[in-house]
Order: structure tokens, then sequence, then C-alpha cells
């Protein structure tokens, strides 16, 4: 690790304790997720890192949101897990034509965090290095106006970006249809930088060649050209359901 980052980690340890909080039991890695997402900005990261570290204690049992507080959403049978890619990341799929408008927004966060939280655990190795990152999927194939959900979208990116920094390594969305162009462009106003340039919106046949040599065909389901068996979320069993932070 470069001296700069290794003095930008100990400026980010002093400001989180000025914030009368600690960073004892985090390693360098999910440390440097925060100064990363940061610009290397030690005070701002510190901020950022003791509002997640509030938000999780709030929102997230020591153990995950177990599988019965979001059992309405599973039940659409909407999120998949497979992975890894070809790069090392979980792969999370969401089949946006299973997808409504919740009525319940706080059970919809909580759900939210439940797949960020399942999927991340499943890259993690033997031991949790703190820089596990995942790559998302969004199927638009076959959605209606009923499917669409700006401010559920919004809320998922704006976790991510909030709460869980640089995990994302990049999404992908496909089968985008013409009458959803308008609803993205809205999201994408509440998207940073850094998160809509890992964003790819697959629209021709090279883009697809390029997704599925990316993913690799060990991860992507068969329905997608490649050899794994579409999975739900709720069917994939881990011995820890939720990264530390």
């Amino acid at each position: 690790m470069e001296e700069s980052q290794e003095l930008a980690l100990t400026q980010l340890r002093t400001s989180v304790e000025k914030l009368s909080s600690s960073t004892e039991g985090y390693e360098k890695p999910t440390l440097m997720r925060f100064l990363v997402a940061r610009s290397m900005n030690p005070d701002k990261a510190a901020k950022m890192f003791v509002d997640c570290q509030k938000w999780r204690a709030s929102m997230v049992p020591p153990n995950g949101i177990p599988d019965s507080e979001v059992r309405d959403e599973l039940e659409f049978g909407k999120i998949c897990l497979h992975g890894p890619t070809k790069s090392g990341h979980p792969l999370v799929l969401v089949l946006c034509s299973k997808h409504f408008p919740a009525k319940n927004a706080v059970n919809f966060k909580k759900f939210v965090v439940y797949v960020l939280d399942k999927t991340i655990a499943s890259g993690i190795k033997d031991k949790e290095v703190g820089d596990e990152k995942l790559v998302a999927v969004f199927d638009l194939a076959n959605i209606t106006y009923k499917n669409l959900d700006a401010r559920g979208l919004i809320t998922s990116f704006q976790f991510l970006q909030s709460y869980y920094p640089e995990r994302l390594a990049k999404c992908y969305m496909l089968h985008m249809p013409g009458f959803f162009v308008s609803v993205w462009r809205f999201v994408c106003r509440f998207l940073e930088k850094s998160t809509q340039e890992k964003i790819v919106i697959v629209t021709d046949g090279e883009e697809e060649i390029k997704f599925k040599e990316e993913i690799g065909v060990d991860a992507l389901p068969e329905e997608y050209g490649g050899r794994a068996k579409l999975t739900l979320i709720q069917d994939v069993l881990l011995p820890k359901t939720a990264p530390e932070m």
C-alpha cells in the first residue's frame, strides 16, 4: 500500500474517533472503500463510515435480515443469485417483469438490504476481506407499466452509494424497452458519476457478446446463454448472510 494511502487511513481513523466512534475490527480494505468513495478525503470518508455504522445498527440485525422479514418480496421470485463471474464476483440477477412497486416502503428497504448483504456474503471466501464486490444484472424483458418503479430503483442505488460504497463492480441493463428510457433518465439524476460509469446498457449484439464474455458461461444462467441453473436468492444457503459493513 502506498505511503499516501497509509497516511489517509491514519487520518480516517483519527477523524472517526473525533466523531465518537471507532474503526476497531475493520480491516484496511473496508476503510479504503470509504476513502475511495469520498475521493480520498479522510474527513468526508469518516463521516460516511460513521453514518453507515449508525445506519446498520438501526436497520440490520447482527446476523442479517432473515427471510421471514422479507417473505412478501421473495415470493415474487424476482431475484436470482449466481457466481462467481469471470472477475470473481457474485452475480445478482433482477427479473424486473416479476417486480411490482412495494406497498410498504420500510419492508422494501429491508428487502434491498437483504439482497445486497446476501449477495456480498456469497462472495466471501474463507474470511471476509472487506473489499468484496458484486455484479448486478437487471433484465427488463417483458416489463409493462405495472412493473415501473422509479422510486424502488432510486432507493436501491442510493443504498449502494451511501451504505455499500465501492461494492458495485458493474451493473448491466438488459432488454430495455423504449418506454423505460425516460424513467431511466429520471433515475440517473440521483446516481453519482462513479455509479453511472459502472452501468452498461446492453443494446446490440456486440454488447451482448461482451456481456456474456465478462460474466462467463459458468455464472450465467442457461436462459442467457450460460450453463448455470436459474437459482432464486432464497434457495442459496450460506454460512453467513451479511458482511460486517
